[in-house]
C-alpha cells in the first residue's frame, strides 16, 4: 500500500468510525501492519475496505477480519458485501485451518449471518456501541 492509499483508508475509517458513528477511539492499534487490506474503489474514490488478520493477532486460534467499512454515500450499492466476500476468499487462501472471528457491531447481525457468520451468544460493548461476536467456518 502506498501513502496515498492508507491516507485514503484511514481518512474513510476515520470519516465512518469515528466522525459519523461519534466513537472516540484508537485506530491506529499496531494490527494494521499485520493484515491483508482490501480496498474497493469507483473510480479513483475509496468506497470500502477491510483487514484480514493472521491468526495470533486478535484471536489466539482464530483468523479474523476487522475495521469493515463503506463510504456513506456507497452503502447498499454492494460494495459492503463485495469487500467481505473478498475478506472471505483472503481467509481461506492465507489461513486454512483456521475458523473466521469478527467483532461485529450488532446492528449488522443479519448481514454478516447472511455471509454464513454464526452469532456465538456473546454481546458486549465496545466503545459504546453494541457488538456481537460471530465466528465463520474456513472451509
Amino acid at each position: 500500500m502506498d501513502t496515498t492509499e492508507l491516507y485514503e483508508l484511514l481518512k474513510l475509517r476515520s470519516a465512518v468510525f469515528v466522525v459519523e458513528q461519534n466513537c472516540v477511539y484508537q485506530d491506529c492499534d499496531d494490527k494494521d501492519q499485520s493484515s491483508f487490506h482490501l480496498l474497493v474503489y469507483d473510480q479513483d474514490e475509496l468506497i470500502a475496505s477491510a483487514r484480514c488478520l493472521p491468526p495470533g493477532i486478535s484471536y489466539e486460534e482464530y483468523c479474523s477480519i476487522g475495521r469493515v467499512v463503506s463510504s456513506k454515500r456507497h452503502r447498499k450499492s454492494g460494495a459492503g458485501r463485495y469487500v467481505m466476500e473478498c475478506a472471505i476468499a483472503v481467509c481461506k487462501a492465507e489461513f486454512k485451518g483456521y475458523d473466521i472471528k469478527i467483532s461485529a457491531q450488532s446492528y449488522l447481525k443479519n448481514f454478516y449471518e447472511s455471509l454464513d457468520f454464526v452469532y456465538t451468544g456473546k454481546e458486549y460493548m465496545e466503545d459504546n456501541i453494541p457488538h456481537c461476536e460471530m465466528i465463520r467456518k474456513n472451509s
